[in-house]
This record gives C-alpha cells, sequence and structure tokens, in this order.
C-alpha cells in the first residue's frame, strides 16, 4: 500500500514540475516572442529613424528600446538577479548608436529568459517591492511582458510613421 501512495505522490509531483514548467515557458516564450520583434525593428531601422521621435519631448525609437532594455534589468534585479557586470544600468537608457542598441536588446532578451528559468514555482506568489509598486514574482515577471509588448506597439506605430514595414508582417 506505501508503494502506491508514494508512487501517486511521485506521478503528482510531476504534475506540479510540468505546471511550474509550463507557466515558466510560457512567459519565456511570450518575452522571446515580443523582444526578437523589437530586435528585428531595430535592424530594420535606420539610425535616423531610432532617432526619430513623434513630437518634442516624446521618446525616440532608439529611447524606447533602451527604456525597455533598462526596465528588464531592473525587474530581474528585483526578482533577486543582479545585472550582469557589464551592466551599467544607470546609463542604459543613454545608449544611441544602433549597433549597441542591437546588443544590448539580444543581451538584455537572452539575461531575462536565463533568470526566468531560475524562478521557483513555489516562489510565484511571494511579494516583492518593485519600488513603484508591490507585486508577486509571477506578477513581475507579467509585468515584463506587458511592458515589452506595450513598447513593441509603440514601436511599430513609429515604424509606420517612418514607412517602415515590420518584417514579420511583409
Amino acid at each position: 500500500m506505501k508503494k502506491i501512495i508514494f508512487f501517486y505522490l511521485g506521478l503528482l509531483s510531476l504534475g506540479a514540475t510540468a505546471q511550474t514548467n509550463a507557466v515558466t515557458s510560457g512567459l519565456q516564450n511570450l518575452l522571446s516572442h515580443s523582444q526578437g520583434h523589437m530586435q528585428a525593428l531595430c535592424e530594420t531601422f535606420t539610425q535616423e529613424q531610432l532617432d526619430w521621435r513623434p513630437a518634442a519631448g516624446i521618446r525616440s525609437s532608439g529611447e524606447v528600446m533602451t527604456h525597455a532594455i533598462a526596465t528588464n534589468y531592473y525587474v530581474a534585479m528585483k526578482l533577486g538577479f543582479a545585472p550582469p557586470a557589464d551592466v551599467d544600468l544607470m546609463n542604459l537608457e543613454a545608449i544611441r548608436n544602433k549597433a549597441d542598441i542591437l546588443v544590448a536588446l539580444k543581451n538584455s532578451a537572452s539575461f531575462l529568459n536565463e533568470k526566468a528559468a531560475l524562478i521557483e514555482s513555489g516562489t510565484f506568489g511571494e511579494e516583492i517591492d518593485l519600488g513603484f509598486m508591490r507585486q508577486t514574482r509571477i506578477g513581475a515577471l507579467m509585468l515584463l511582458l506587458e511592458h515589452n509588448a506595450e513598447h513593441k506597439g509603440q514601436l511599430i506605430a513609429y515604424a509606420r510613421a517612418n514607412g517602415v514595414v515590420p518584417s514579420w508582417s511583409k
């Protein structure tokens, strides 16, 4: 009888692990998708288009990208993952060169996906202080997803205003 109970407990724990993996994997896939689109836009934009802004006082295309990069690292830091030593969190939004923005986008996406995979499902419900709000760990990851999608949409509008057709919609 004990063997049967342990067998079923083992199956239940495998099911819980599968659900955790599905949540983390789903979030990682959606973040990668959104960030991949931002990278594709960065590759498509000229330097002039990266410097373009719809009006004075509004972020340029490049500034939107660096803002998303900085936010990725900031939230990851709040989740307990220090940015790599070569990342200057305080000056990420000052990057203006297309090649540097593209490298930073790719590095940020890789870092975020790597660290998201390390978050244990048992800690998803733990609250963290993001500085501007308290949120659960899983909520912080969903916030990143929403934030990246919001700015991807902004960049699509900027692209269209500059006659750029996103590569994935051709």
